[in-house]
């Protein structure tokens, strides 16, 4: 990388020969010796090893030591096999399929990040929605010592689940290959302006997981990985590319879930949902996104405050003469740069995977001219879709 600017990465230096040297790595089972077996480079581990280890003195902090490496220096991935009682599986499930009929009636269409609109039933925010709609069925769910954990592994206490339901029905096409949030989640050019660091930094902010709420066998589409890709440095920026994508195509795993079996690795993973081949399956898995306590701000700030009350200053330092630089430093001070969390439901992404943030409407004002009472419209009618209810 001898022409990219010293702690940046770029796409163009990303080459498919570096990706296959990271992937000569090996899963040893001396590594895992808590697992039952190592399948297709993956650790699996009975549920049993893991609530077993939560009751000891201690909270199985060796174990726990144990599912850290294998999801950071190993294969980035671990499977536990019943993790959720299929009873309890079972309510839940009963639960999310009442909320995609209600969407279904409602005729609401929801998106998908990597995936053709309409290929999956999503629920967004399934994990407040299941606690209003259920909240026994939520309590015996996230009773869950293995995801508390492999949570604590990964994030330390403190930690935050978010839920969201995916559903691929027979004949739905799955997802392209991808890394996840947050780097994943931004576009190749914004991903290229964080510095290097941040991209090693970025996997350590949150923990990948799915519970299967059905049997799946492969032909129903379980998800799709490339064990230890999560070493690869330029893998944010490399997954766009032709030739990366083929590969993954290629040459991923794909597990074999049963009903209550969960999958959790590392969100840098090469990864993506499968297509569903079979003839009457609806692969149904609760997706968890669980984010470290660190990533926020010391103080409360009302943003959408701060930048009403700026931005008539802005729009004259514009008038004034101030270039383009100068209004981007006070806008970063002033708005939120960030498009998540969100209500997907409602704040859906348009053109990208992420929504429009803050910051940008305020920039996009800024160069339009537009009002101080037209811009204050456009924030409060953000902030109100942002909402989760």
């Amino acid at each position: 990388m001898a022409n990219a600017p010293q702690g940046w990465l770029r796409a163009a230096d990303a080459r498919l020969d570096d990706l296959l040297q990271v992937l000569k790595a090996r899963t040893d089972p001396a590594d895992h010796p808590n697992a039952d077996r190592v399948e297709q480079e993956v650790p699996v581990y009975a549920g049993g090893v893991l609530r077993a280890a939560a009751a000891e003195a201690g909270g199985g902090r060796a174990l726990q030591a144990e599912i850290a490496r294998a999801l950071s220096a190993g294969p980035g991935i671990v499977v536990v096999e019943g993790a959720v009682e299929p009873a309890v599986v079972d309510r839940v499930s009963a639960a999310f399929t009442r909320m995609i009929g209600e969407q279904r009636a409602a005729g609401i269409a929801v998106g998908d990040h990597f995936a053709k609109p309409g290929a999956n039933d999503r629920v967004w925010n399934a994990l407040e929605k299941l606690a209003v709609a259920d909240p026994d069925a939520f309590a015996d769910y996230y009773a869950c010592d293995a995801v508390a954990l492999v949570s604590t592994a990964w994030l330390g206490p403190g930690y935050q689940v978010t839920s969201q339901v995916n559903v691929v029905n027979p004949g739905g096409e799955g997802q392209t290959v991808h890394r996840d949030y947050h780097l994943g989640f931004q576009s190749p050019e914004i991903s290229a302006r964080y510095p290097a660091h941040v991209h090693d930094l970025s996997p350590y902010l949150t923990l990948q997981g799915a519970v299967a709420h059905r049997d799946m066998p492969v032909e129903s589409g379980p998800t799709l990985y490339l064990p230890h890709s999560q070493k690869y440095e330029l893998g944010y920026l490399a997954y766009w590319l032709e030739e990366f994508q083929d590969y993954f195509t290629g040459h991923h795993i794909q597990l074999p879930l049963r009903k209550g079996d969960a999958v959790f690795f590392n969100p840098a993973l090469f990864h993506a949902a499968g297509s569903n081949h079979s003839a009457g399956i609806r692969r149904m898995a609760n997706l968890l996104q669980i984010s470290s306590a660190f990533g926020r701000a010391m103080e409360t700030v009302d943003r959408e405050r701060v930048v009403n009350a700026v931005y008539p200053a802005l729009l004259a330092r514009k008038a004034a003469g101030w270039d383009r630089r100068a209004l981007a430093n006070v806008v970063a001070a002033a708005a939120e740069g960030y498009s998540f969390p969100t209500n997907l439901d409602r704040d859906r992404p348009i053109g990208g995977m992420a929504p429009p943030t803050q910051a940008a409407l305020v920039e996009e004002a800024l160069d339009e001219g537009t009002p101080a009472e037209r811009l204050a419209e456009r924030l409060a009618a953000q902030s109100a879709a942002r909402l989760s209810h």
